[in-house]
């Protein structure tokens, strides 16, 4: 708690000492700014991700949104480029003023759809674990771009096939951008759902033979279990956790075989891929789960009538394959579900900062 408050402290200093930097700029005159190469401090603010300065800039200097730098690009043109989503969301106070910035092109002939078209730097890539989730993101992206809520209803329609100085429409320019990344996502992909779906296989065949070679034999005359009668409870659970675990083991072995067969067109990067993949670790981890349940009850019921108190720590260690299991694998799986199913991308600040019209 002290750590945080100080944290707190020093956030809060900072952001008054930014509040005394920004008023003294509102004083300055542009060709001092100039030599200040307020530009460049800008674009490194930008390239950080640091909101707080950026929106303070705006709020006391608006001329800022307009201008260009040698590329001809804005301050949200770089927002984009960079895919910092916090400082685009900006956007939204600027109000119908964002339909001039929108329309405006840099040197290059590039829209705002064409530069979130383009490849994210390494350091936005590397936030994100897996080369498929990193093309994820970039169609995310792309896609938050494109559609009305953001984009597209400030600009008219003709600009999603507008061509840019290397004749270029932004879905082309997305999809020349993203050839290696999507590569490297379908060789990632392919990867975990091969080794997972012979853990998978391995499962379902042992919980099949286990289904029929029962702890006890069967009744000569009757075929039944011997111990359904003795041990109803323990060898119900028993057969339950067995066939829990084949059934989802089974389900899991096909939704990595839908991926293994997936043609990996880009869009599929977007929820198709994910989710099966969602789907095919959580069915596998639950079949782990109950596959350990199955095994130690069958040692229970071996041992119960001789050594019954050697089984309860091998039940005990039973759980430490569901830890590891869950160790390496759950930050993954609530990384891809928080990407393919949270909150969108962006932080839509929708309230007007009154300083920019002023």
């Amino acid at each position: 708690m002290k750590q945080i408050h100080e944290k707190k402290r020093i956030h809060r200093d900072a952001l008054e000492i930014l509040f005394c930097i920004v008023k003294e700029l509102r004083t300055m005159s542009n060709i001092e700014l100039e030599r200040m190469q307020i530009d460049k401090i800008l674009y490194d603010a930008i390239q950080h991700g640091i909101v707080e300065f950026v929106e303070e800039i705006l709020i006391w200097l608006p001329a800022l949104i307009y201008s260009r730098d040698k590329t001809g690009r804005t301050v949200f043109s770089h927002a984009i480029l960079l895919c910092q989503e916090t400082i685009y969301s900006l956007i939204y106070a600027l109000g119908e003023r964002t339909s001039i910035l929108a329309r405006r092109q840099d040197s290059f002939g590039n829209n705002f759809l064409h530069l979130a078209a383009r490849l994210s730097p390494p350091s936005q890539l590397d936030r994100v674990s897996g080369a498929a989730l990193q093309m994820q993101m970039e169609l995310q992206w792309f896609q938050v771009a494109i559609q009305f809520i953001e984009v597209e209803s400030i600009l008219p329609p003709r600009m999603k096939k507008e061509l840019n100085s290397s004749d270029k429409t932004p879905s082309a320019l997305f999809s020349d951008e993203h050839k290696a990344l999507a590569k490297e996502g379908e060789k990632w992909m392919k990867n975990i759902a091969g080794s997972s779906m012979i853990v998978g296989t391995l499962i379902a065949a042992a919980m099949f033979t286990t289904a029929f070679t029962v702890p006890g034999g069967n009744d000569g005359k009757t075929g039944l279990p011997v111990m359904i009668g003795t041990q109803q409870k323990a060898f119900l659970f028993l057969m339950a956790s067995n066939a829990v675990s084949m059934f989802t083991s089974t389900t899991s072995i096909l939704m990595f075989l839908g991926i293994l067969t997936a043609r990996y067109a880009e869009k599929e990067f977007l929820k198709s891929l994910p989710t099966k993949l969602i789907f095919g670790i959580t069915f596998l981890f639950v079949s782990i789960v109950f596959m350990m349940a199955s095994f130690g009850t069958a040692i229970y019921l071996t041992l119960i009538e001789q050594v019954a108190w050697i089984s309860y720590p091998i039940i005990v260690f039973c759980v430490i394959p569901i830890a590891l299991y869950s160790l390496l694998q759950f930050p993954l799986l609530v990384e891809m579900i928080s990407r393919t199913y949270g909150h969108g991308m962006f932080d839509k600040r929708k309230k007007k900062l009154s300083s920019f019209d002023t």
